[in-house]
Formats: C-alpha cells, sequence, structure tokens
C-alpha cells in the first residue's frame, strides 16, 4: 500500500488496538480546521504550495552532495509547511537536518525502532493518544522517578524523540499544528541531574532550534525540584529568544498548565478528564516498529557520502 506521506510502502496502516481505543498514525490528508490554520497561519493555498514546491526542488538541485527524494511533492511539503512555504527557508533547513545527522552520527546511523527497543520499555517517553486544543500532538518525558538513568542513558532518550518526531513529521495534521512537550521532572535526584552534560544540552538545544522541521510549540516543565535549576542552567545561555519564549516552567500548578494545554486534553494523572488509556511504552514501540522500513528509508537520504566515509571509519576500528 502507498500512502503519499511515506517512503516506503506498507502492507496495512501502522495501527495498534488498546481496548475499545485503536493507536494509530494519522497519516490521511488534512482535517478542515487543519486546511483553515494552514491557510491562515503558514499561507497555503494550492497555488502556494504548487508553487513553493517547484522552487524548492529546483533549489535542492544546486545543493552539493545532498541526496534527497525530489520526485516526492509530500516529502517537500513536510518541510515547506515549518517554513510557512518560503522555499529558500525550507531548502536550508532541509540542509541544516541532514547536516545535524552528519555531525551526531554516532545517535543516527541506522537509527531505527527495531534497535532501540530499550528506551521504550522504559516507558519514561509517551505521545498522548489524543491531539490538545489547537490540534497539537503532545510528548511526555519522564525524568524523574520513573527513569532508571542507570538502565537507561540520555543518548537513548534522544534517540527515542527522533524516532517519535520522525513519525510525527509523517502526519498532515501535525505537521501543520505541531508539537508540545512535557517535561514531568517528578522525583528527579542529585544522581539523575549529572547525568545532563554540557555537550549533551547542546545538542539538545541545537537540535530543536535548528534540525527539527516540526513546529515545537512549547515545552512544559512540570513537577521541578529545586535541582531541576542546575539542570536547566547548562542549557539556559546556548537558548535563544524564541526557544526560550516557548520553555514555561509550572511546578505543581496545574492551573498553570491548563492555560496552555486544556484540562479536557490531559489525562487524570495530571488533574485531566480524559478518558483514554495510558498508552505503555511498548505498545508505541508496537506501533513504530511497524514503520522499521520507513525509517530505514529515512536512513538512505542525506549527505550519504559524507555518512558512508563515517560508516567506514566506525567499521575500522571494530
Amino acid at each position: 500500500m502507498r500512502v503519499p506521506t511515506m517512503l516506503s510502502d506498507v502492507e496495512e496502516l501502522p495501527s495498534v488496538q488498546l481496548g475499545d481505543y485503536v493507536l494509530r498514525f494519522e497519516l490521511e490528508d488534512l482535517t478542515p480546521f487543519g486546511k483553515e490554520v494552514a491557510k491562515n497561519e503558514l499561507r497555503e493555498t494550492p497555488e502556494i504550495r504548487t508553487a513553493a514546491i517547484e522552487e524548492l526542488r529546483t533549489l535542492l538541485k544546486d545543493v552539493e552532495g545532498l541526496v534527497v527524494p525530489l520526485d516526492n511533492d509530500d516529502w517537500m511539503i513536510r518541510f515547506l509547511r515549518p517554513c510557512k512555504f518560503y522555499a529558500k527557508s525550507a531548502c536550508e533547513l532541509i540542509q541544516r537536518y541532514y547536516q545535524f545527522k552528519v555531525k551526531h552520527f554516532d545517535m543516527y546511523n541506522e537509527l531505527m525502532p527495531s534497535k532501540e527497543a530499550n528506551i521504550f520499555k522504559q516507558n519514561i517517553l509517551a505521545v498522548f493518544p489524543n491531539r490538545d486544543q489547537l490540534g497539537r500532538r503532545v510528548l511526555l518525558l519522564e525524568l524523574g522517578k520513573t527513569w532508571k538513568h542507570k538502565e537507561v542513558t540520555l543518548d537513548e532518550v534522544f534517540k527515542g524523540c527522533v524516532l517519535f518526531l520522525e513519525a510525527a513529521m509523517l502526519e498532515p495534521e501535525t505537521q501543520v499544528h505541531g508539537a508540545v512537550v512535557i517535561f514531568d521532572m517528578d522525583g528527579l535526584t542529585l544522581q539523575q541531574a549529572w547525568q545532563f552534560t554540557p555537550p549533551f544540552a547542546k545538542r539538545i538545544v541545537d537540535w530543536l532550534q535548528d534540525a527539527v522541521p516540526l513546529r515545537i510549540k512549547g515545552i512544559h516543565i512540570i513537577n521541578q525540584p529545586k535541582i531541576f535549576n542546575m539542570v536547566f542552567a547548562l542549557f539556559k545561555p546556548i537558548l535563544r529568544e524564541k526557544l526560550r519564549g516557548r520553555i514555561i516552567f509550572h511546578g505543581t500548578d496545574r492551573e498553570s498548565l491548563y492555560k496552555h494545554i486544556s484540562k479536557e486534553c490531559l489525562p487524570a494523572v495530571y488533574g485531566g478528564t480524559v478518558d483514554a488509556p495510558r498508552v505503555q511504552g511498548e505498545q508505541w514501540y508496537e506501533l513504530l516498529l511497524k514503520c522499521d522500513n520507513e525509517y530505514k528509508e529515512i536512513n538512505n537520504y542525506g549527505y550519504t557520502k559524507q555518512l558512508e566515509e563515517q560508516r567506514n571509519k566506525k567499521n575500522k576500528k571494530k
């Protein structure tokens, strides 16, 4: 089966049954609400879209060493939407996205769900099965008492986030509305805080600010103890104003959180009223595994010659 937003063929649309609820990727075309937001916020009209795709295709042909699916309009759109259909900006984003993969080769080399089972089994990373009131995907990271830092590293957490956001990029509705991230830091210990290093902080900030082809609309820190100030001190100096303004600290103040993510869109554990089941990490893993071939296809693009050189170097060291 051919799904327009995917690079690979799939036997069936990826989904997992959870009781009466079906967990799935939403790969269909935009809803009427999505189309309205795309038009008002992203300048998306059929005419602008067609012209931007052609301009972006022309620009990409001139980028030396970059291998991308030039004949795939839907692939182009996933980069044009976060850039409001300005082709030059989208071309620059694509280059940064792939340059980041070369720079952090160890994180991205053959990155696919089947090789990252541990992060999902630890159950500290999840996406809400529902969207928020503005149509945004909600990613939850529990890096406090739920996180067994001796069993799962922050590098694995990063890889898990990449896998989730790559999946989110396939969804037209998420391309338009973007995503919000909740960091639940309840129970963070000093030993866990020491796991955060300046190089890790720089990689995360560079990734979020320059290399994520998705609209990150808010980062919400909740239940953070005072020790978290030590962690945030690593990130603060390298944050640009735009991203800094989207990081909001709520502590245990749920009313503060509800101003950004509606109570009706949050699970009971955060005082919300969502009736959908809590999606366990292994259930997300089951869903992502069905897209393993898609990640393999994603890995075929980029600055392929540079990636191959890195791969050969790594193999020689073995």
